[in-house]
């Protein structure tokens, strides 16, 4: 296996992400279209935030059934800067997948943005990592 290998050579940079303006309707919607698990919350290049599908299940009360529905009429109380993710920890895009792995070996989050002078580059997922390891074998 490769040593050192930086985040930056794995990690997403083809992002969708939100603003803090847009809605938890958007968020889903975007979440189910993409099937993703994360969004970074952006204003302009700088990260701001981290919305997580399952923050959304959080608030809406929901219970996993057959249509996969979140009952969304709880959206209307809350914005994205009041349930995303706030006090974030990110990785620089030298930062070595080892050190990423450590790190997500030891918190209870699935997913690292990676920032460069507070712009957001990228994020790195479990599943850009497991993807990474595949390919080594």
């Amino acid at each position: 296996m490769k040593k050192r290998v930086p985040v930056s050579q794995i990690m997403t940079t083809d992002l969708i992400t939100l603003t803090p303006k847009d809605s938890l309707y958007d968020a889903e919607r975007l979440f189910k279209q993409h099937n993703l698990r994360h969004l970074p919350v952006v204003e302009g290049d700088k990260l701001v935030g981290v919305l997580s599908y399952s923050d959304l299940l959080k608030i809406s009360f929901a219970d996993v059934n057959e249509s996969d529905e979140i009952d969304s009429v709880v959206y209307d109380m809350f914005s994205v800067p009041q349930i995303m993710a706030k006090a974030l920890v990110t990785v620089e895009p030298d930062t070595s997948i080892r050190d990423v792995v450590e790190l997500l070996t030891n918190q209870s989050f699935h997913s690292v943005p990676v920032v460069e002078n507070g712009n957001l580059k990228g994020i790195i997922t479990t599943t850009d990592l497991l993807r990474y390891f595949l390919e080594q074998y």
